[in-house]
């Protein structure tokens, strides 16, 4: 019975860990984010990857998501999200606060 239950237990963890997390790129360039909107699957955590093609840092922030990052210019940064409810999260970049607007639209 030890090893049907040790069994089990080993096949769920491979599926866990099987199941790779989703990857969304945004771009910063210009001072704007790209795409404006991005979509991603309401209830999946994911991963966001901003990538910042300018030369100064911009910040990716969002009081919807309490997410903050700050991302030096020609680099990148993995930002986190979710599980999220269906609906649409506003995000900007501090720096730029009048060109750097975006949403992500989680269904």
């Amino acid at each position: 019975m030890k090893y049907l239950i040790s069994l089990v237990f080993i096949f769920f963890s491979l599926a866990v860990f099987a199941e790779e997390m989703q990857v969304f790129e945004l771009h910063i360039k210009d001072h704007q984010f790209s795409p404006a909107e991005l979509q991603i699957p309401a209830g999946t955590k994911v991963k966001l990857l901003v990538k910042n093609k300018d030369a100064t840092p911009e910040e990716f922030e969002s009081y919807e998501l309490n997410r903050e990052k700050v991302i030096p210019g020609n680099s990148e940064a993995t930002v986190y999200i979710g599980p999220l409810d269906p609906g649409t999260y506003g995000f900007f970049g501090e720096f730029h606060m009048d060109t750097a607007q975006g949403k992500i639209i989680a269904d």
